[in-house]
């Protein structure tokens, strides 16, 4: 509930807080050909950032060369996918979905321990829009894109389209139909059903979980609105007959980490991880972070 205040607290102020817009115009085209629906951009934000580089992202936001490909028409798996360290989706605005930050404890991958990058841990320099820049100059979301979400919504509850899963399916968020099928429903906030385990940590940083690690968090069936992909089966103003789609959260997972159906080729890594914070890999040079007390 606290993400949430303060999502509205921003919503309510136009996202004042945030700083000078990027230096080049913004570029995106979605066109449906025949069954794909194709997002191309320049990656660039369409309304204003903060600074860049700047503590914690030594990094400059720049032009990109996204031309994604999703299916038009798109079908779930037989079972849900793991998002890994790819990329979930693309905005409207021709942003990118990137949830997984590239910061282990211990500065170590092999630990299987990932910090999470809206979770309170090592500071990556994330702006109002829970969004920072990688190495390779991608500015990219890790949690509900605030500005975006103020200039669709008008500032107030509405169940706008934000954007395309690299399954293809749509993405909406954090509102929705308080019920399912019906549009003319409340509008309210979709709850994810994800919760920090209250059993202690299992190797690793030890101790017990307090949201800094994905592995903190388990899903609980029944326990929200949400589906373990945080999404659902719904009527959309883009649907009116109802379609599978996911829902961003103020709380974890924030943005999707599995996906309902397949991710298109097109969405495969091309450069290095989702990262943007003061971590070995991405700044060179930096010492190696001592493992954070339990």
């Amino acid at each position: 509930m606290k993400n949430l205040r303060l999502l509205t607290a921003c919503l309510l102020a136009s996202c004042a807080v945030l700083g000078a817009a990027t230096e080049t115009e913004p570029q995106v085209s979605i066109t449906v050909e025949g069954d794909h629906r194709f997002i191309r951009a320049n990656g660039l934000p369409d309304h204003p950032t903060g600074q860049f580089p700047g503590k914690g992202n030594p990094n400059r936001i720049g032009a990109q060369n996204y031309s994604f490909r999703v299916p038009a028409n798109p079908v779930a798996a037989a079972k849900p996918t793991p998002l890994g360290m790819l990329p979930m989706g693309v905005a409207v605005n021709g942003v990118v979905f990137d949830p997984g930050a590239n910061e282990w404890w211990n500065d170590d991958r092999s630990t299987g321990w990932q910090y999470e990058a809206l979770g309170g841990g090592p500071s990556l320099g994330l702006d109002a829009n829970h969004a920072h820049v990688q190495p390779t100059g991608s500015y990219h979301y890790h949690g509900i894109p605030v500005a975006l979400l103020n200039r669709l919504s008008g500032g107030k509850p509405a169940v706008v389209l934000l954007g395309w899963a690299a399954d293809g399916f749509p993405i909406y968020g954090p509102w929705g139909f308080a019920k399912a099928d019906d549009p003319k429903s409340a509008v309210t906030v979709l709850a994810s059903g994800y919760h920090i385990k209250t059993a202690e940590r299992a190797g690793g940083p030890g101790g017990k979980p307090d949201g800094k690690f994905v592995q903190d968090y388990e899903y609980v069936a029944g326990a929200g609105d949400l589906d373990e992909c945080n999404g659902r089966f719904a009527v959309t103003p883009e649907f009116p007959q109802g379609i599978y789609h996911y829902v961003l959260t103020a709380d974890y997972p924030f943005i999707p980490r599995l996906l309902k159906g397949t991710a298109d080729a097109s969405f495969a890594r091309k450069g290095p991880p989702s990262g943007g914070g003061q971590g070995p890999d991405r700044e060179k040079g930096k010492k190696k972070r001592p493992p954070p007390a339990p």
